[in-house]
């Protein structure tokens, strides 16, 4: 999609100036007189100050800020509750943005809403991946409701429930992973450097060395020999899994195996299930139609297994199914999610009941982390301790060795 810049003659006869999105300028022109009764002028923007294309391409991460977006959801919502013009409300969240990609794109968005285009398919135009599905059609649902503000507040306290959930996942992983990374290196350096400096004392002893001694000589030599060829194996693995998982075959076997795996497949079914409880649960409260929330839900979904099962819902409810039934055939939910959805369905509390449901699952996923971890680090701790343990004995058992034949 191209930016055009155009004026334009109002059916009052005003002259109007504004931007579009459009895929070339015939297109931009035929967009803007279905606004307008005469277009004046139209000509493309090529980039800031006349620079070339690729002068104009943002170095950073391609991500959105996630603390940043909650908090102009969160002060969009509390402006436009003030009874302040959703164009005037973005200039001033534009100024308090410290986000630079953020703010460009609410400068964009800024410009669109003066020219009359609706708030979400501007975000949705500059947006580009970087707005999540769920924000995009929550807005585009306020609109058409005439609440803006109340669908940005329902994607302020959805995306900060995430955002914390998220944080507090990754904090009680962190220190694990932080820790068999140290010691990976730890004993990677040892073998490397540390334990061949003793293996040439030893060599000069003309005895025959302990059992445990020429094991660990055997491994510093293996690793000094084929460290590099280790290190490279290792990578070609990472490319080869990234290559495979990008396949459709490689997404589904992998999700399948991450289901089944010991401890963190619980935490990825209560993470299916919680994302789809949160999200369902504010799609259905903007006011979208229940296919159109299971569609959007499924985008959603980090398991891709769950993600097909999810959007094969969809159909299953467009022949007459319900929704419930649509779950127990996907033969992938968890049971208290499903009899839940089905209560909400038969008392047409739908909304309510997935919020209860939500948090249940949050709090279920908030243990299971907290529970893997307390079980990983005694086990962590215990590894690190062996093999440091096991060097120790092998240096001293060849030391008394050395000293038994003195």
């Amino acid at each position: 999609m191209n930016s055009y810049k155009y004026t334009a003659l109002s059916a009052t006869g005003e002259k109007v100036t504004g931007l579009i999105e459009a895929v070339n300028q015939v297109d931009a022109t035929s967009k803007v007189r279905q606004q307008y009764d005469m277009v004046l002028d139209i000509k493309e923007l090529k980039g800031a100050l006349g620079l070339p294309d690729f002068l104009n391409v943002e170095i950073g991460s391609s991500k959105l800020n996630n603390k940043e977006f909650t908090l102009m959801c969160n002060q969009l919502s509390t402006i436009l509750s003030a009874g302040i013009p959703i164009s005037r409300a973005i200039r001033l969240i534009t100024n308090k943005i410290s986000d630079k990609k953020l703010k460009k794109i609410l400068q964009m968005v800024g410009d669109d809403v003066e020219a009359g285009r609706s708030v979400s398919s501007s975000f949705e135009d500059h947006g580009g991946n970087l707005f999540p599905v769920t924000f995009i059609e929550t807005i585009r649902a306020g609109e058409a409701a005439g609440d803006l503000a109340g669908a940005f507040d329902s994607m302020a306290r959805h995306f900060d429930k995430q955002t914390k959930m998220g944080a507090k996942v990754r904090a009680a992983m962190g220190y694990p992973l932080f820790v068999l990374a140290v010691a990976v290196v730890v004993v990677m350096v040892l073998m490397v450097k540390v334990v061949p400096t003793f293996t040439a004392i030893f060599k000069d002893l003309g005895t025959e060395l302990p059992l445990m001694t020429r094991i660990l000589i055997g491994t510093s030599n293996f690793f000094s020999k084929y460290f590099l060829y280790m290190i490279i194996i290792i990578a070609a693995i990472i490319v080869a899994f990234i290559l495979y998982k990008r396949t459709p075959s490689g997404k589904m076997n992998l999700a399948r195996l991450q289901l089944k795996l010991p401890v963190l497949g619980n935490i990825a079914e209560l993470n299916a299930a919680s994302l789809f409880a949160n999200t369902m649960a504010t799609m259905i409260g903007a006011g979208l139609p229940i296919t159109k929330a299971i569609h959007i839900t499924s985008q959603v979904m980090t398991n891709d297994l769950f993600k097909e099962k999810v959007e094969g819902m969809v159909l299953r409810i467009e022949e007459g199914r319900t929704v419930v039934d649509s779950m127990r055939e996907t033969e992938i939910m968890p049971d208290i999610l499903t009899d839940m959805v089905g209560v909400g369905e038969e008392t047409g509390e739908m909304k309510h009941t997935l919020d209860v449901t939500a948090e249940y699952y949050d709090n279920e996923l908030e243990t299971a982390v907290q529970s893997a971890i307390s079980k990983l680090e005694p086990t962590l701790l215990i590894f690190i301790a062996g093999i440091a343990g096991f060097i120790v004995i092998a240096i001293y058992m060849a030391m008394f060795t050395m000293y038994g034949s003195m």
